[in-house]
């Protein structure tokens, strides 16, 4: 029964009650006298008044309760809406994640694709990290061999060639093999595979002279260096040795951050060798400026010495010329005597 029909029925049964006992009354005191029934019918008048006001406030709050559930059923489905909406917009993100995961596992499946993704993830990586004088796209060396990137290190280590063609297809039948035979013959073509490539990273990007004695393989998979890592160590630990070192996007983001400290602790470092110089020819000047200085003040100093001989010469000057003057009158004046 729902909630809101037991308060609804409650009044009807009390008023179809409440006329019940008062006819039982009217039949059963029928015979007795006009003044009782008078009596009986006033009160069964004020019974009647009160079970209708009775069942009007209970109509009333009946009303109100019905408004009230409707108002939260009005609620309850708006926030039914608003989930709904939300889930709807969630799926619409988990189809387009779907489509992207598809076609990456298409790209990845594609080898040319695959190596074309492989190189714009590495040139956006090395754009992001590095100064663009410090790295070069698609570097020709001397042999003849051009390689992905090269950046431009100082000496020591010098610069370093990254290659980004890394062969996903053993390692894709190793992860997806179904017995252990299938799993086994794909891990030895996995590590032939990694072998090859390593020698061949080795032999066309190191020249001594021309680049440093390392170099880089980019794999655009984390689970594949990973699993490298976990599964393959000596693989990894043999290429080290060669001066191959093989990094993931994640890897390759710390490695490209330590070379770009590298490189602006070299620009610190010619700068300072170039204050330093400007600092050494400053020190000249100003001791070709003390040594101006000096012969200003000797310079000084003797013209100095030659006014003050001048002063004394025209003192002397005009000592003699007053004793001139004093003997001609003392000559005027006897010849006048």
């Amino acid at each position: 029964m729902p909630d809101w029909l037991l308060p609804l029925l409650v009044p009807i049964a009390a008023a179809l009650a409440g006329g019940l006992v008062a006819a039982a009354l009217i039949l059963a005191l029928r015979p007795r006298q006009d003044g009782t029934m008078a009596l009986l019918a006033d009160r069964m008048e004020a019974l009647s008044d009160r079970m209708e006001d009775l069942s009007a406030a209970q109509s009333d709050r009946l009303s109100r309760a019905l408004a009230e559930s409707a108002e939260r059923s009005q609620d309850s489905a708006r926030r039914i809406h608003e989930r709904l909406a939300v889930i709807d917009a969630a799926r619409a993100n988990l189809e387009g994640l779907g489509a992207q995961v598809t076609s990456l596992a298409s790209i990845l499946g594609n080898k040319q694709a695959r190596g074309a993704f492989g190189e714009v993830a590495l040139r956006e990586m090395l754009a992001d990290r590095l100064p663009a004088a410090s790295w070069a796209w698609q570097h020709t060396l001397s042999t003849g061999v051009r390689c992905d990137a090269l950046i431009r290190l100082p000496d020591p280590p010098g610069p370093i060639a990254v290659d980004s063609k890394f062969p996903l297809e053993a390692w894709r039948a190793w992860r997806e093999a179904r017995d252990e035979g299938a799993r086994a013959l794909a891990q030895r073509r996995l590590a032939i595979d990694i072998r090859k490539h390593v020698d061949d990273v080795a032999t066309k990007y190191i020249r001594p002279g021309e680049t440093a004695d390392g170099a880089l393989i980019f794999l655009p998979s984390e689970a594949l260096h990973a699993d490298l890592a976990a599964h393959h160590p000596t693989l990894v630990a043999e290429a080290a040795r060669r001066g191959i070192y093989l990094v993931s996007p994640g890897t390759l983001w710390a490695v490209l951050g330590t070379m770009r400290a590298l490189l602006r602790d070299v620009r610190l470092r010619e700068e300072a060798r170039h204050l330093r110089g400007e600092l050494a020819r400053l020190a000249e000047e100003a001791e070709r400026l003390e040594r101006r200085v000096g012969n200003l003040k000797r310079h000084f100093a003797e013209a100095q010495g030659d006014i003050h001989q001048i002063e004394l010469s025209t003192q002397r000057v005009l000592a003699a010329a007053a004793r001139i003057a004093a003997v001609e009158l003392e000559g005027r004046q006897e010849s006048a005597d």
